[in-house]
């Protein structure tokens, strides 16, 4: 997918931070920065989310359709 161009508004300290992370040679420009931390706090949201509804989960219900599950697929199987 393409870059899109956007406007955005920021505290002076935010700018203060990325410039100086942008003269230390750490990102190669503001947007580059930015793209990042934009990027990883939505990795972050994404596994945020698995985690909870992996707490959802019954480890024993979900065992117990594993082994069904594996029980009846081995009666299809052809012997070998």
């Amino acid at each position: 997918m393409g870059k899109t161009k956007i406007a955005i508004t920021l505290d002076g300290k935010y700018i203060q931070e990325l410039d100086h992370l942008v003269n230390a040679r750490y990102y190669q420009n503001r947007s580059q920065a930015i793209q990042e931390a934009v990027k990883e706090k939505l990795q972050k949201i994404k596994q945020v989310r698995l985690s909870r509804e992996c707490l959802k989960l019954q480890p024993s219900l979900e065992k117990a359709m594993a082994e069904d599950g594996i029980s009846e697929d081995m009666k299809e199987w052809p012997e070998y």
